[in-house]
């Protein structure tokens, strides 16, 4: 298990969590439900959780590149309905899959090319009907393959979360964008002009969706998505009061679609 304590180097006050909670933000699973049963086992042992209100907010792609795409869903599906301290957010596979549910072309090119083959497979479509089929083909797999219910739970996912001095997303912000003004499509899908910022944003941002060895610990945000489809590494960033830490796993490493 890695835990690791962040030493703020900004002179600017230490974001913080509501007293009497703790949050577990979980990164991009991508259909590695072995990665996510692991990583829970340790948020339920994990000694500061105390008397806590305990909160787990996941942070979008459940989905693609890994082989237990129906798996995670299910597994996410019965923790929210079980809690309402349980969110997940909308990632830019969950959007994808449902415009590949719409038949929208160019999210079905990308869908494919992104690891939509292992969450079809896992839903049941066979192999070889998969490698005949053509994108109108697979639009149609999605439709026949993918339940309802699921469908319906990934599009009445929220884009972020707001938690203490804290927001939650997927792929980032818009700078010099208030949050309650910021678009689905940078939410879920935001690169270098997030990446990139070095000012403050109107929340301390924790994300996912960008692939790094580590989390990716900078001023004004953290990033945690650490390739665990790949890598076995899904990583939990953990706050409460002032405190941050990361738990990890450490599973072997799979194979899947490079396409973040």
């Amino acid at each position: 298990m890695v835990f690791s304590r962040l030493f703020r180097k900004s002179a600017a006050p230490a974001p913080r969590i509501p007293d009497g909670q703790i949050v577990y933000a979980i990164g991009d699973v991508h259909g590695r439900l072995d990665c996510l049963e692991d990583l829970l086992a340790r948020i339920d042992a994990d000694p500061d959780r105390g008397d806590r209100r305990v909160k787990l907010i996941f942070l979008g792609d459940l989905i693609d590149r890994g082989p237990d795409s129906r798996g995670v869903v299910e597994r996410v599906m019965t923790l929210c309905a079980a809690s309402e301290d349980v969110t997940c957010l909308c990632g830019n596979h969950e959007e994808l899959l449902l415009h590949a549910a719409e038949g929208a072309r160019q999210s079905l090119g990308i869908f494919v090319r992104a690891g939509g083959r292992e969450t079809l497979l896992s839903y049941g479509v066979d192999e070889a009907t998969y490698e005949a089929a053509d994108l109108k083909g697979v639009a149609q797999l999605v439709q026949d393959h993918v339940p309802t219910a699921h469908l319906d739970f990934l599009r009445a996912l929220p884009d972020q979360i707001a938690i203490g001095d804290y927001v939650m997303v997927h792929a980032g912000i818009r700078p010099g964008v208030a949050l309650d003004a910021q678009k689905s499509s940078d939410l879920r899908w935001i690169r270098a002009p997030f990446l990139d910022h070095t000012g403050r944003f109107e929340r301390f941002v924790v994300h996912g969706h960008t692939v790094t060895a580590e989390p990716d610990i900078r001023p004004n945000r953290i990033g945690i998505d650490t390739g665990a489809y790949r890598s076995g590494r899904l990583t939990a960033l953990v706050l409460h009061d002032e405190v941050q830490r990361f738990l990890t796993t450490a599973l072997p490493e799979g194979t899947g679609p490079s396409v973040d």
